[in-house]
């Protein structure tokens, strides 16, 4: 990030406010470093910066670490933020999974916990989403959150928490938004679809080869297929907030019938509803046995089942299939992978590779990185904390 860039003209207080912002993020992004660096890299005088830092300080967001180096005759001083002072929650609906959790500010998830909800209505699910989140906040000790995100697997509108539609959750125009204020009233909170909120928490704590990306796309592969796009370090939403619904685009025509109602999308070959579907066809049990899941499927594959194995090499392929469609509309520098399929990602990557290379042209797909996610827990439940997260370090309000 280009931090001299972002250093705007205008009221003095809103300036300052934007500089704190901008401190705080580099210190997010590059801790530990120190206030010369800082200095530096904004471009900002050494009392300015030194200034809002003891602010900082005084509000217990960051602390300073004491770095031994015998080659200088004062000890210089580091920055880092401080943890266990300031946390947000973390809301998923995913089908009929309810995932709620508490991070730290460094995004690192704390407490957290996964259930099957018995009941689909927005109503129940919100309240039993506040009430375990009341639980685990009382558990920890914590009188406050700074904010909570909440992502759904479908179209939301994030400034109201509108749910456009959700098909496995069955949800079509339901004011989300308006329910959590129902059942709260002093928790700010913020919405977004749970792909688009997985392919911001990688952008923000993502580790290892993603963080030399600037422009690339997550595919959440769940009971659907959802992708985020990322282009030069933002999120891209869209008009109605439906960019990147590449799950619902046609990989084969008059195909398998989907749940968005038409024929043939990616969603009904490779997501993990679909997966289930074929190992079941495999076995020939029933479809409509609810007792089988994706992880009775790769249990199988570690037990070396081998219809197991052919089917999740199947799935492999239609990803491979979708990640194409990504490839040619797109063009991005890498595409990302979540989801359980992922524990068997030896077997499914070349199968990936495979299906890619049948459906790419001009050799697009040797230009392409495709990474398993590098987040240590669910992105969904991650990109749910990222979204408190990010309005938390980027709201100018914040300063006092």
């Amino acid at each position: 990030m280009q931090y001299k860039d972002n250093i705007i003209g205008g009221n003095s207080k809103l300036v300052r406010s934007i500089n704190r912002s901008a401190i705080l993020n580099l210190i997010r992004e590059q801790q530990p470093i120190s206030r010369i660096r800082i200095s530096r890299i904004m471009g900002l005088n050494k009392s300015t910066v030194s200034n809002i830092v003891n602010e900082l300080l005084d509000e217990d967001l960051i602390y300073e670490e004491i770095v031994s180096d015998q080659n200088v005759g004062r000890n210089p001083l580091d920055l880092r933020l401080k943890l266990g002072s300031h946390y947000v929650g973390a809301i998923n609906f995913e089908s009929k999974i309810l995932r709620i959790a508490i991070a730290d500010i460094d995004g690192t998830i704390r407490k957290k916990e996964e259930f099957d909800s018995i009941e689909n209505d927005p109503e129940y699910r919100v309240k039993q989403a506040i009430e375990k989140l009341d639980e685990l906040t009382k558990n920890m000790g914590i009188t406050s959150l700074v904010g909570v995100g909440v992502t759904v697997a479908g179209l939301i509108d994030p400034k109201s928490g509108f749910v456009i539609v959700a098909p496995n959750l069955d949800w079509k125009n339901v004011e989300l938004g308006e329910i959590f204020k129902r059942y709260t009233a002093n928790t700010t909170f913020y919405f977004e679809n749970d792909a688009e909120a997985s392919a911001l928490a990688e952008l923000w704590f993502g580790k290892g080869e993603i963080k030399k990306y600037s422009s690339f796309v997550f595919v959440s592969i769940g009971a659907g297929i959802g992708t985020g796009i990322v282009i030069d370090y933002k999120v891209i939403e869209g008009r109605i907030y439906a960019a990147g619904e590449f799950g619902h685009i046609p990989i084969f025509e008059r195909g398998e019938p989907c749940i968005c109602g038409y024929y043939g999308c990616w969603e009904a070959y490779a997501s993990d509803r679909a997966t289930v579907k074929w190992y079941k066809r495999s076995k020939n049990i029933a479809e409509s046995n609810q007792d089988i899941t994706l992880l009775d499927v790769l249990e199988a594959v570690n037990r070396k089942d081998e219809k197991a194995i052919n089917v999740i090499k199947e799935t492999g392929s239609y990803i491979g299939y979708g990640i194409s469609n990504i490839i040619r509309a797109l063009d991005p520098q890498a595409i990302v992978l979540g989801g359980r399929i992922l524990q068997v990602w030896d077997l499914i990557y070349p199968e990936i590779l495979k299906g890619l290379s049948h459906r790419t042209f001009f050799g697009l797909e040797k230009s392409v990185k495709i990474l398993p996610s590098s987040l240590k827990e669910r992105p969904r439940l991650i990109g749910a904390a990222t979204l408190a997260l990010k309005e938390f370090f980027n709201d100018y309000r914040i300063i006092r």
